[in-house]
């Protein structure tokens, strides 16, 4: 269904029969109404260094209240501050709509035209997307605003915006002004075009001083208030340590410095080695239709993800393809889940069902089965994700250097490592970030934590004449990538409590033996070289050990006062690595974080320790 109509040549909800903005001038009226009816000039203006101010505001709608707010933001800022935009869309506009209505406004075009690149990346539920070179983030969440704002905290400002109460109740009742005033910290203000009585009593009742002032326009009367108190003042960190240089960890430092951190990277090998070292890895978004914590998870890692790599590691043929992907119904079970899945009705640029034909089309070759087509899915070269990640940043990197032990100080932690000559040295910052997969049970003080090591072997094999025509990775239960430089990625096995990086012919065998359920051509070629045994012996690969955790919900977030992990990504690391990593940098800075609570929550290291086992120091 549309969500946009037009009207006099300006935008219209048919659904709710109202009108975005105001006829008058929608951008004046956002700049008054919620810009100065929050004082936002004058807050920005006076925001600490390292400080940032986050704005909440029930319907997105055109963006058009987020753009005007990141324009200002812009001007009068400081250096090493930063915004945070939450908002809710239950009925977000499609990538046309969007742009149509953002084009009435030209002097908005720079701003526009970034969210456009972001948008074709959003999904259903939580989206976080960074702008300004991380300075400005947007946290869009597309739900219902009854599921939204309980699961969100630390607002300083709200944009009420959910059509009139009249054409829209159900954005204006009593228990969304109660999680309104949850979700603010002490001292929050709100503005709304609205003067509308049960508006009025209902903000009252919830805690905020409300009051009347003049209106936008024909309006002859606006609300604005705050709620009683001031915000409590928590200096953010200067300083930090990330402990390990793979994806998780570069994500990490990545993030973290764009918060303006000093950071330092220590890694024991090269960077983009270990589990991140693989020639190819794949965008593999496994999803259940009953969108459990980890699902919600997963699913919002993926949309970050694409975003992530849009602005770091651009498509070529080298570092990074967006080939899509197929995941195919080739067993009774995976036909339930893809059935369930597709029954969603989800935007069809997050994925959509497709029969047997229509995915061999994708695919380019004859495919056994149908199943779900994801289509801004793809490969990418993990080490060059990881080299791009740090860019041109101020992140000083240390390789070699392995980590002996972490010690509370103080002001923060101390790091104590060697390096290849087995000398010993150290250093200290506020924060730790330990993202060193498996590996990290060789510290005493992080070795209680559930992480399991898991060995998993790549298989590369020369592309034939007809497997070269390939061009989407397939999956069923394992996969194959579009070849490249001439060769197929196949993958992957997976070995429990094994750390042997030798390659070993039986799971070359294994790998390729799963080929053969997804297509003739598959079949052919398998059988082309597992029958083989010198081929099969001088075929090519890479093994390497993640860590697993039970649950396969990674251990993300503050372990002890100052001391983080991004840890247990497993098979999904390039998804989850780059959200876990924002979540990281927001909890240690204090800011709006880029999930929801009951995920936050479950991602927590701190809260699946047993208490027979607790974490320790030693001072």
């Amino acid at each position: 269904m549309r969500m946009l109509d037009w009207q006099n040549g300006q935008p219209y909800s048919a659904r709710f029969g109202d009108v975005y903005f105001s006829r008058d001038s929608g951008l004046e009226e956002k700049q008054y109404v919620f810009l100065q009816g929050n004082r936002l000039a004058e807050r920005f203006t006076l925001l600490p260094k390292g400080s940032a101010l986050s704005i909440g505001e029930t319907g997105f709608g055109t963006g058009l209240s987020f753009l005007c707010a990141w324009q200002l933001f812009d001007k009068v800022a400081p250096l090493r501050t930063s915004l945070d935009f939450f908002s809710v869309e239950k009925y977000p506009l499609d990538e046309e709509e969007l742009s149509a209505a953002l084009a009435l406004w030209p002097e908005l075009r720079p701003y526009a035209d970034e969210l456009m690149l972001r948008w074709r990346r959003r999904v259903p539920g939580w989206n976080r997307w960074s702008f300004a070179g991380g300075r400005v983030r947007l946290t869009l969440v597309i739900d219902d605003v009854t599921k939204a704002l309980p699961e969100t905290h630390g607002i300083d400002a709200w944009f009420l915006d959910g059509f009139s109460p009249g054409r829209n109740p159900e954005m204006w009742t009593q228990q969304i002004f109660h999680w309104i005033t949850c979700a603010s910290r002490a001292g929050a203000t709100f503005a709304t075009y609205t003067c509308a009585g049960v508006v009025r009593r209902g903000l009252e009742q919830a805690g905020f001083q409300v009051r009347k002032i003049s209106g936008f326009g024909r309006k002859r009367e606006m609300l604005q208030g705050e709620l009683p108190g001031a915000p409590p003042v928590r200096p953010a960190p200067s300083t930090a340590i990330v402990i390990g240089g793979g994806v998780a960890g570069c994500t990490a430092a990545s993030a973290l410095t764009n918060r303006g951190l000093v950071v330092e990277l220590l890694e024991s090998q090269t960077l983009g080695a270990g589990a991140s070292g693989n020639p190819i890895g794949i965008l593999h978004a496994r999803l259940s239709a009953g969108m459990n914590v980890l699902h919600r998870f997963v699913l919002a890692s993926y949309g970050h993800a694409l975003a992530l790599l849009d602005e770091k590691l651009p498509v070529d043929d080298v570092m990074r393809s967006e080939c899509g992907e197929l995941q195919l119904s080739f067993s009774a079970e995976e036909a339930r889940r893809i059935e369930k899945l597709a029954a969603l009705d989800w935007p069809s640029h997050v994925f959509r069902p497709v029969d047997a034909v229509e995915a061999s089309a994708l695919a380019g070759i004859e495919l056994s089965y149908g199943g779900l087509w994801f289509p801004g899915s793809g490969w990418l070269a993990p080490p060059q994700l990881c080299a791009a990640l740090l860019g041109r940043q101020a992140i000083t990197l240390y390789t070699g250097c392995t980590v002996k032990s972490l010690t509370p100080t103080s002001h923060g932690w101390r790091v104590q490592a060697e390096d290849r000559r087995k000398q010993a040295w150290s250093l200290e910052a506020e924060i730790v970030v330990v993202c060193t997969g498996y590996r990290v049970k060789s510290l005493p003080a992080l070795a209680n934590l559930p992480l399991t090591p898991v060995r998993g072997q790549l298989t590369l094999i020369p592309a034939t004449p007809a497997s070269q025509n390939l061009r989407t990775i397939v999956c069923g239960s394992g996969y194959l990538a579009p070849a490249v430089a001439g060769r197929h990625v196949v993958g992957a096995t997976h070995r429990f409590n094994d750390t042997s990086i030798n390659l070993n012919v039986s799971e070359h065998a294994e790998n390729l033996s799963r080929l053969r359920e997804i297509s003739p051509v598959l079949h052919k070629l398998s059988d082309d070289v597992t029958q083989d045994t010198r081929q099969l012996e001088q075929l090519d690969g890479r093994a390497s050990i993640r860590g697993s955790v039970p649950g396969a919900m990674p251990l993300v977030g503050e372990l002890l006062p100052g001391l983080y992990t991004s840890l247990g990504h497993g098979t999904r690391g390039l998804i989850t690595a780059g959200l876990s990593a924002e979540s990281v940098a927001a909890t240690a800075c204090g800011q709006l974080l880029p999930l929801p609570l009951s995920v936050v929550n479950a991602l927590s290291p701190a809260r699946r320790i047993s208490p027979a086992a607790p974490v320790s120091v030693k001072e």
